[in-house]
């Protein structure tokens, strides 16, 4: 894919050269419509709304994402050891995973807002 022509220049940073939002800036940081919120690159559900929590780091966070939609990858960039977070379909960067999430999953998929798309739930049940 030509993912430059494809994304705006600030998405192509983010989701191809694993580039990171700056904290408090994104779209979805404080939204909490119901709803998915899918790769923005190609479309691939991965979040639900229902798995999205307040977790004041200044990203969008999630408890877990949507069975086998995205892949965990071992990141030790910026002289760190980190999980980072990519879209199964597309290998877009979306952001990283921590173990310090409040809910019972104990995770904390904190995600770039540029990384995601967000469709309104349509019926009574979120797809």
């Amino acid at each position: 894919m030509e993912w430059e022509k494809i994304l705006s220049p600030e998405q192509y940073q983010v989701l191809r050269k694993k580039g990171t939002e700056k904290p408090f800036t994104g779209e979805y940081n404080n939204h909490f419509e119901k709803g998915n919120y899918s790769c923005s690159g190609c479309g691939k559900k991965l979040f639900k709304s229902k798995n999205k929590f307040i977790s004041n780091c200044g990203w969008p966070s999630f408890d877990s994402p949507i069975k086998d939609s995205v892949k965990e990858l071992t990141d030790f960039s910026h002289r760190m050891i980190r999980t980072e977070v990519i879209c199964n379909n597309c290998g877009g960067h979306q952001g990283h995973v921590f173990n310090d999430g409040p809910t019972n999953t104990g995770k904390r998929y904190c995600i770039n807002s540029i990384s995601l798309s967000f469709k309104k739930e349509s019926s009574s049940k979120e797809e």
